[in-house]
Parts: structure tokens; C-alpha cells; sequence
């Protein structure tokens, strides 16, 4: 499942629809709480987030989730972002940050790969969702890989 975090109730239902109209399940919370408080943490395949919510931020849930190590592959949307914010999203995991309005066909090439992204741990062993390092597999023979999720203690 694909889960949305944002406090506009349009842009939550937007996102909600694009996703379930090219087929990829997806779930919809009003705050960084309420996404917290469902117990859909380890179950989301990817997070799309709002930056600037009430109550804590989408940085905030991104800490949050790394403190108690569940290692979600986050989309950061904002309005409101800047280069600052941006490097301290992508230093503490984050896959993309867009800034709105945004490609709906680039949100959705994002959430794709994610959508096929297998959990690796550093040894390149798979490992259950919730874990460590992401990494692209591509169905290809040798399998060629991006790495999306970087060890953020060498940056």
C-alpha cells in the first residue's frame, strides 16, 4: 500500500485517486499522527508526505519513523520547501522531493519503482520489509540496481 500524508483534504484525495486508477493501493491520512497512530507503518511500501503539516511535520514523521527504524521510502511534496530543507530531507533517507504543483506522470515513475523495490540489507540479502537499505532490483538478468536508500551515517 501506498500511503499519503497531508493535511489538504484535496490534495489527499487527489493523490489517492491518480494512485488507485493506475492500480497501486493506497491510503490516505490527514496528519503525520493519524498515519502514526493506524499501525500501517510497516505495511506502506512507500510514504508520500507532505513537508508543512500542524502538528509534526513530514521531517518530523521521516525522524520519527527512522527512530524506531522503520525504513519507509518517503516522497516528500511541499509547497513550501528550499534547498535547506530539501538536503536535510534526502540526508535522513528520502527517496524524492517534489516541490507542488507537481508532474503527475513524474510522482507516479517514483512510486513505480518503489512499488518494485525489494528490501536489501547491506550484504545484498533480502530482508523483510521494515528493515534496512532499499534497493531497485529491475527485472533484468544480471539484475541491474539503483540504490535509492543510502547508508545516512556517511553523509
Amino acid at each position: 500500500m501506498v500511503a499519503i500524508v497531508d493535511d489538504d483534504d484535496l490534495m489527499r484525495s487527489a493523490l489517492q485517486g491518480l494512485l488507485k486508477a493506475v492500480g497501486l493501493p493506497a491510503q490516505a491520512f490527514g496528519s503525520a499522527e493519524e498515519f502514526l497512530k493506524s499501525g500501517q507503518q510497516r505495511q506502506a511500501r512507500c510514504l508520500i508526505a507532505d513537508i508543512r503539516m500542524p502538528g509534526m511535520s513530514g521531517l518530523e514523521l521521516q525522524a520519527h519513523l527512522n527512530a524506531e527504524r522503520c525504513k519507509i521510502p518517503i516522497i516528500f511534496i511541499t509547497a513550501h520547501g528550499d534547498e535547506k530543507m530539501r538536503m536535510q530531507a534526502l540526508r535522513a533517507g528520502a527517496v524524492e522531493f517534489m516541490a507542488k504543483p507537481f508532474d503527475d506522470e513524474a510522482l507516479l515513475e517514483s512510486v513505480r519503482r518503489l512499488w518494485k523495490a525489494k528490501p536489501v540489507s547491506r550484504t545484498g540479502r533480502r530482508i523483510a520489509q521494515g528493515g534496512l537499505p532499499w534497493q531497485l532490483l529491475q527485472d533484468s538478468d544480471p539484475p541491474t540496481g539503483m540504490l535509492i536508500r543510502a547508508d545516512s551515517s556517511k553523509s
